[in-house]
């Protein structure tokens, strides 16, 4: 009886574990509650609930406990870099805003107005903090975080564990993913590339009228304005184009449900 309990507990032990190894990687990763200025006490406390949840319901999805340490850590292994691959879909899209606040600030002449950035723990453009923390703010409000805690669970169903790793589809995907980061944060900065261009044609078409005029004290404090303004008229829209790419991109990890049949 002795044998039976301990081995029940070896094997309940591994599954909580083993949906910790996942779990607690994503959960380092995922917009909000990775960043580096959230507590390593407060991630580690969300993973183990979210595995203290999770584990009982993907139990029968788990692979038994394996014989030798070698294969135990070769399945650990698997299961944190399929959880460093979700949790770096949502955080590659989630640095498109960086993308779109540095050309913000370079149309806008703020390019220069650098603060402490949170979310990197370094100096960056001003407007690029302020879109990333305008876009934590409308995540959680939105609850956009119920949706990442979603796909943590159903990426059981996608990869289950003890499966080939996906290497190369992994890669593949990435590869898209930091494209489309890029071309997202192009998306949501057009209105100020098109502002930039009329702006700067037309101070070089004023340069060329009036040689006298000294356009630069003229132009930067009107560029800044206008900046402003437009950004102003503009954010709303740039968050939720943000914001459809991220469903989109944790879409990917969501299993749909069947379909009711009448």
């Amino acid at each position: 009886m002795f044998a039976n309990f301990e081995e029940w507990l070896s094997s309940e032990a591994f599954a909580v574990f083993l949906v910790f190894a996942r779990v607690g990687m994503v959960v380092s990763l995922l917009p909000g509650f990775g960043e580096i200025y959230v507590s390593s006490r407060i991630r580690l406390m969300l993973a183990g609930m979210l595995t203290l949840v999770l584990a009982p319901v993907v139990r029968t999805a788990l692979p038994p406990l394996p014989a030798s340490p070698t294969e135990l850590s070769l399945l650990l292994t698997l299961e944190v870099g399929i959880g460093a691959f979700i949790g770096a879909a949502a955080r590659m899209t989630f640095n498109a805003l960086q993308t779109a606040g540095s050309i913000v600030g370079m149309q806008t002449s703020l390019s220069a107005a650098l603060s402490f950035d949170p979310s990197t723990a370094q100096q960056g453009a001003l407007t690029a903090s302020f879109l990333g923390a305008v876009a934590l703010i409308v995540l959680f409000a939105a609850d956009f975080h119920h949706l990442m805690i979603r796909a943590i669970a159903d990426s059981y169903t996608l990869f289950p564990p003890g499966q080939t790793f996906p290497a190369g589809d992994f890669a593949e995907a990435m590869t898209r993913l930091i494209s489309s980061s890029f071309s997202l944060g192009v998306r949501m900065a057009a209105p100020f590339v098109i502002f930039g261009l009329i702006f700067f044609l037309g101070l070089g078409l004023l340069a060329r009228l009036m040689p006298q005029m000294q356009v630069f004290f003229v132009s930067q404090p009107a560029q800044i304005l206008l900046g402003l303004i437009l950004l102003a008229g503009t954010i709303a829209a740039m968050i939720r184009v943000f914001l459809g790419s991220l469903e989109d991109s944790m879409a990917i990890f969501i299993v749909p449900p069947p379909s009711v049949l009448p």
